[in-house]
């Protein structure tokens, strides 16, 4: 079976989802066990055509998958480039056990986060679809523009509806405990009186923090969304509220007020109480104290706050009988224990009735991710060590392996009310699926209901390993070699150092087909790819990853290029063709690289910073930089300094090509101008290309990260011929 996408004439979603469907019948026929799911990529890979730019760019992503509470279906959100609309489609999917088939559940392209309803009849999630203004809000019965709201869809059939109708952005959603309502989160709505208050007053200036309010959580009960879902509106309805009162869903339900913004909603399914946690308004990390977890009556009530620490707490989830919320803290977002810090992914549960919380999988010397609990009360999660992340059953401080077949399990989601297990697994030749499996103690053979991005298994593969070396000062550092097709054993490569963001993270055996992980596609162009998990990078224990700190920059710079040293001394790498880039922190160790020494021939570097002062008042992890830097930069000005690499880029001679979206709030822009600044001062040879609209991660518009990656290949070519 072949394909062909020619982007200069924009394909369309819907010859994929033809595709993509024709795949899934061949995938039901025949269904493939997990421990076979990526041999055929590995098949015959020399004979096959190299994957082109086009064809790299053009694949689908899952970004959420989701059981159904008896374990008797899933659903799977989708995210595939819209070339002719210049944007990303994000669609549902529906598999049903019974059957086996995967079936498009939603069209819109802009809905996501599913989840379904305590009885699986339903499915709720977030889009910004457009619904009928609301003249209670909006006189001017125009169609609203970019609200995001909770929207309903039957599952055995029928159209989705919206939850309410009123113009309020929901920050987050849950099913209650017994599925007769939906609760959400939104800013406190102003009545239209405040409302004409303040723009008769200010305009349209911003009152930077005073104009911020916090969040109220909202319950909506389901009978009242479908009654308006299937009522036919008058031609002159009458506003549902007094000019004097916040516009919110004639049924709905006020449960608790935050003074911060509330990021996620958890009911519990057995205590009659409702958990949330907050996080800043501004979605600037300022304090960590923002982020706590809280609990409130499922009826409304007063919010009880049950958390205190410098922990940033996600992902709560209930035990069975409501006495336990279990809750991961992410390897990027500090601990529970003690003072800030980044340190490895963590599990903690919070036990209600004493308010101790205790630490989960502490034996474990990796960076716990995803996670899941199982109807009868047992953790799974994916565990991440060196360029492994396995599957694990965890029991208090210990763990047990479950899947340990080489690639990346993710994504795992349990049944509620049954045995049914799902998660994602991929391998760096393998694009990521989603596989059921009939509860843990089965997941050697479960079995993959998706086929997304086939095309890979038609062209040639490349070969990687991981790579172990000795840094400077005899720390053992570990990375990946990706080697072009057919070129495993080859000496003297071209070589591209290509540096992952973070810095917590880690490259590593799992998929990636973007504008930020290009490495395979690089490797198909002629590059050996070199990935180096640096001091700082998660998956190799707590004091591997600190000893970044307070050196930001120098530490890792030191770890990769005597990396890049160990290459060229065992003739693998070329000296006199290297070329580096990075993107986010890649980009900071991109700029700073090459002011250390001129051996790089070319270098494409995007959303990194060139200093770290006007960067700390800049970046929304301003907590989290002044960690790095060990103080503000008035507290340690001379580590500002000295880790900066705009104070010694008189030293720079490597042509540089450089990237940055105009509305990133990471990493801001005007960096970027900087260096290019600087890069044109100093008659080095560059290029700067802007993508408007782009926040950090270039997620509005598909065309700018397909330009980012053709353009930084073109650069290397230039530079670095083959």
């Amino acid at each position: 079976m072949k394909t062909q996408y020619q982007l200069v004439h924009g394909p369309d979603w819907h010859s994929r989802q033809v595709y993509c469907c024709q795949s899934y019948m061949k995938v039901f026929r025949t269904p493939l066990l997990l421990a076979f799911a990526f041999l055929p990529f590995a098949i015959g890979a020399q004979t096959k055509p190299l994957i082109s730019l086009d064809e790299f760019m053009n694949t689908s992503d899952i970004t959420d998958v989701r059981i159904a509470p008896d374990g008797s279906a899933a659903v799977v959100a989708v995210s595939a480039p819209d070339w002719r609309q210049s944007r990303f489609n994000e669609n549902l999917w529906l598999w049903t056990r019974n059957d086996g088939k995967l079936l498009p559940l939603t069209h819109s392209g802009h809905d996501s986060s599913p989840a379904f309803s305590p009885d699986g009849r339903y499915i709720a999630f977030l889009s910004d679809r457009t619904v009928a203004a609301d003249d209670a809000q909006d006189d001017s019965k125009d169609d609203d523009k970019g609200e995001t709201r909770v929207w309903v869809i039957p599952v055995n059939g029928g159209e989705p509806f919206p939850l309410y109708r009123e113009k309020l952005d929901a920050h987050a959603f849950a099913w209650s405990a017994d599925g007769a309502s939906i609760d959400f989160s939104t800013t406190q709505p102003l009545s239209k009186d405040q409302e004409d208050a303040n723009k008769t007053e200010w305009k349209d200036v911003v009152r930077w923090r005073e104009q911020e309010r916090g969040d109220t959580l909202v319950a909506v009960p389901l009978t009242s969304a479908i009654r308006e879902s299937t009522q036919v509106p008058p031609p002159n309805p009458k506003q549902k509220t007094a000019d004097d009162k916040p516009a919110l869903p004639a049924d709905a339900k006020v449960l608790a007020h935050s003074a911060f913004e509330i990021d996620e909603i958890a009911p519990s399914p057995a205590s009659g109480q409702i958990a949330f946690e907050t996080g800043p308004i501004s979605h600037r990390l300022e304090n960590p104290a923002d982020s706590e977890i809280f609990l409130v009556p499922a009826h409304g009530g007063e919010a009880k706050q049950l958390t205190h620490n410098q922990g940033l707490e996600s992902h709560l989830t209930w035990a069975p009988d409501g006495k336990r919320i279990y809750f991961s803290v992410r390897a990027d977002a500090g601990s529970v224990e003690g003072p800030y810090r980044d340190v490895q992914g963590r599990l903690y549960v919070l036990d209600l009735a004493s308010g101790a919380v205790t630490r989960l999988g502490s034996e474990f010397t990796g960076s716990w991710e995803d996670f899941t609990v199982t109807s009868d009360d047992k953790v799974l999660a994916g565990g991440l060590t060196g360029t492994e992340q396995h599957l694990y059953r965890i029991d208090g401080a210990k763990y047990e392996a479950l899947g340990t077949l080489p690639g990346n399990y993710a994504r795992m989601n349990a049944a509620r009310d049954g045995q049914g297990l799902i998660f994602t697994h991929s391998t760096i030749n393998s694009p990521m699926q989603a596989f059921f499996a009939d509860g843990a103690a089965n997941v050697a053979a479960a079995k993959v209901f998706t086929s997304f991005n086939p095309l890979f298994a038609e062209r040639a593969q490349v070969e990687w390993e991981p790579y172990q070396w000795k840094s400077a000062d005899g720390t053992s550092v570990e990375g990946v070699l990706i080697y072009p097709p057919g070129k495993k054993d080859a000496k003297g490569l071209r070589m591209l150092t290509l540096i992952h963001g973070g810095p917590a993270d880690a490259d590593g055996n799992h998929f990636g087909a973007d504008w930020y992980d290009w490495a395979t596609l690089a490797a198909a162009n002629g590059w050996l790819v070199f990935r180096p998990n640096y001091r700082g990078s998660s998956g190799y224990g707590d004091d591997f990853m600190l000893q970044i700190a307070p050196h930001l920059v120098s530490v890792p710079g030191v770890d990769i290029l005597s990396g890049v040293d160990a290459l060229v001394k065992a003739g693998i790498a070329d000296p006199n063709r290297l070329a580096i880039g990075g993107y986010s922190y890649g980009g900071y160790m991109t700029n700073w690289l090459i002011t250390q020494t001129p051996r790089f021939k070319a270098a494409v570097t995007g959303a990194g910073a060139v200093e770290h002062a006007a960067n700390w008042g800049n970046d929304d992890l301003t907590w989290d930089d002044s960690w790095y830097l060990s103080g503000t930069p008035w507290e340690k000005p001379e580590l500002y300094q000295s880790e900066a690499a705009l104070f010694q880029l008189n030293k720079v001679k490597t042509p540089t090509h450089i990237v940055g979206g105009d509305a990133d709030n990471r990493v801001s822009y005007f960096e970027q101008v900087l260096l290019e600044r600087a890069l044109q001062k100093l008659n080095v040879p560059h290029a700067l290309i802007v993508f408007p609209g782009e926040n950090h991660p270039l997620d509005k518009n598909p065309w700018h990260g397909y330009i980012k990656v053709r353009e930084e290949l073109k650069w290397l070519d230039k530079y670095v011929p083959k």
